[in-house]
């Protein structure tokens, strides 16, 4: 099978955005004792893939690994059907830090106000004592839109794609 030619950034960047829009919720990986957990989350992007909001339970067992260890993975993957290739399915993979966004920070209204409009049935949540807003501070980005269609991006030039081309065997 040939591998297509790289896309635009311009290509790209829609493609991921239509992706984060189709897909509400992605699977947050957190260290648990040195070894990955996963738990399934809901998440808001900020106006690019470099930062992305969680709202969390204290009582969650991610968010207590994330109070202890910081780092995380946030990984999103478009739903599989019948009839579609799985593994052609697009995703994205971000890495990074994380910290709770404390209701003082200046982008605190913003960040609640987006959260809220895509998911509305948490506002509740949010009077309770034992949720908080996180921010995910993202350093890197594998974007997948199919066979031969990987691309990688880091936070200092989020708008920079990279193809990954496979390396050419002699």
């Amino acid at each position: 099978m040939p591998i297509p030619d790289a896309l635009t950034n311009e290509e790209i960047q829609t493609a991921w955005g239509a992706l984060v829009q189709q897909v509400r919720t992605g699977v947050l990986l957190t260290l648990r004792d040195g070894h990955p957990f996963g738990s399934h989350v809901p998440f808001a992007f900020g106006h690019n893939w470099s930062r992305v909001y969680l709202h969390l339970s204290r009582l969650a067992l991610h968010t207590q690994h994330l109070l202890a260890d910081a780092p995380f993975s946030l990984f999103i993957a478009e739903p599989d059907q019948p009839g579609k290739n799985p593994l052609a399915l697009r995703r994205i993979n971000l890495q990074g830090n994380a910290a709770i966004l404390p209701p003082t920070d200046a982008s605190y209204a913003t960040v609640k106000q987006c959260y809220l409009e895509k998911f509305p049935q948490s506002r509740m949540m949010f009077g309770f004592g034992d949720f908080a807003l996180w921010e995910l501070r993202l350093r890197d980005a594998h974007l997948v839109l199919g066979f031969g269609q990987a691309y990688q991006a880091h936070s200092m030039a989020p708008q920079q794609w990279l193809h990954q081309k496979p390396e050419k065997k002699n």
